[in-house]
């Protein structure tokens, strides 16, 4: 089989001109011009998606501007919503003056409660009693109710250092301590 040659022949003349693909040649076509002219084709449709973006606002803008004046019903009904909107200001105002009132109310009576307990412990160094047992502040019915913790003693008292522990000594423990440095040369090896 080696040897053979094909030759195309029509109307007795040999076709020597070199075979294309007629449907490829469309894109080779179109792929030619998009690498000539490739990034004024973008440029040029990134302008026209702006153009039609400022056209749709300046329409909606026209429209919105086109349309009819309030009628008086509607500036009723305005009118109405303003004055129920002041009203809710107004409560929501009143109801905040009232919760500062009890606020204030309540620091007055703890400073008054403090106060009366210096005189208290005042009294008691006056008088040659000890203080620190009457200096706990004692709680109001309604402050032990809404406490929910109850505070229990502390029974597990450790030391945290051995009794013969002294810093000034450099002795008791530890591994911070001082070690002179190592006599001879500083060579490492």
């Amino acid at each position: 089989m080696a040897g053979v040659k094909i030759t195309d022949v029509h109307d007795g003349n040999v076709d020597r001109t070199p075979l294309s693909n007629q449907d490829l040649s469309s894109v080779i076509q179109t792929g030619a011009f998009l690498s000539q002219y490739g990034w004024y084709l973008v440029v040029v449709t990134a302008l026209v998606y702006l153009l039609i973006q400022y056209l749709n606002k300046r329409m909606s803008s026209q429209s919105y501007r086109s349309s009819p004046p309030q009628t008086p019903q509607d500036a009723e009904v305005v009118v109405r919503n303003q004055e129920a909107m002041e009203a809710a200001r107004r409560r929501m105002q009143e109801e905040l003056d009232a919760k500062a009132a009890i606020f204030r109310e309540k620091q007055k009576q703890q400073e008054e409660e403090k106060r009366r307990q210096k005189i208290e412990i005042w009294e008691s160094m006056q008088q040659g009693k000890s203080y620190k047992g009457n200096a706990k502040p004692t709680q109001t019915t309604e402050e032990a109710s809404t406490s929910t913790t109850a505070t229990k003693p502390k029974t597990d008292k450790r030391q945290l250092r051995g009794a013969d522990y002294n810093p000034l000594t450099g002795q008791g423990g530890g591994t911070c301590s001082w070690r002179p440095g190592r006599r001879g040369p500083s060579s490492g090896g």
